[in-house]
């Protein structure tokens, strides 16, 4: 079985920005959280920032951007009528259904473009939209978790991902590939 990261391994780019981006549209006071949303991505690049502080951060800008759950779920629609051109046709290729797609990214937006995605097989960021917060943040080592927690010790083959921040996931895989720009290295 093969795992794959999502944004920026089968998504070209970050989903998760390019959908605050279209939420701007319809929702102007995220344009004043925008300096402090882009700093703690660029944190969160770096490894600046723990899992916790992250997810902190998220839940507050969760709040503060979603006005109601029929909103966004219709904004999902929207999304990926138009994002949907950002799918790596060269990395969906790879994907057969037994894989795997593991993504920090938010289930009820990774839920909007599954059926293009060649495998049923998807762990994501668990988001409770009657809440606004995050019931479970698959991020970094908590991909492992997950991945344990629904698969057991099934062996991963090969993993593909854009970030280090993926390095456990990395560790139990047979084969590693880091994709930067839809181009794939071997790591191990």
């Amino acid at each position: 079985m093969k795992v794959f990261d999502f944004d920026n391994t089968i998504y070209l780019g970050e989903s998760s920005v390019d959908f605050i981006m279209l939420m701007m549209k319809y929702n102007k006071r995220i344009i004043f959280h925008l300096p402090r949303i882009f700093i703690t991505l660029i944190k969160y690049k770096m490894c600046l920032i723990n899992k916790d502080k992250l997810e902190s951060l998220i839940n507050k800008y969760l709040k503060l951007m979603i006005v109601e759950k029929g909103t966004i779920l219709n904004l999902v629609d929207e999304f990926w009528q138009t994002h949907e051109k950002n799918l790596n046709p060269d990395m969906l290729k790879l994907i057969n259904k037994e894989d795997v797609i593991i993504t920090a990214g938010p289930n009820f937006l990774i839920n909007g473009i599954k059926d293009k995605l060649k495998t049923k097989n998807i762990i994501s960021t668990e988001v409770d939209l009657d809440k606004m917060e995050i019931t479970n943040f698959n991020f970094g080592s908590a991909k492992v978790e997950s991945y344990k927690s629904k698969y057991n010790n099934k062996e991963i083959e090969a993993f593909y991902t854009d970030s280090y921040h993926d390095k456990p996931l990395m560790d139990l895989a047979k084969k590693a590939y880091l994709v930067k720009k839809g181009k794939i290295k071997e790591l191990k």
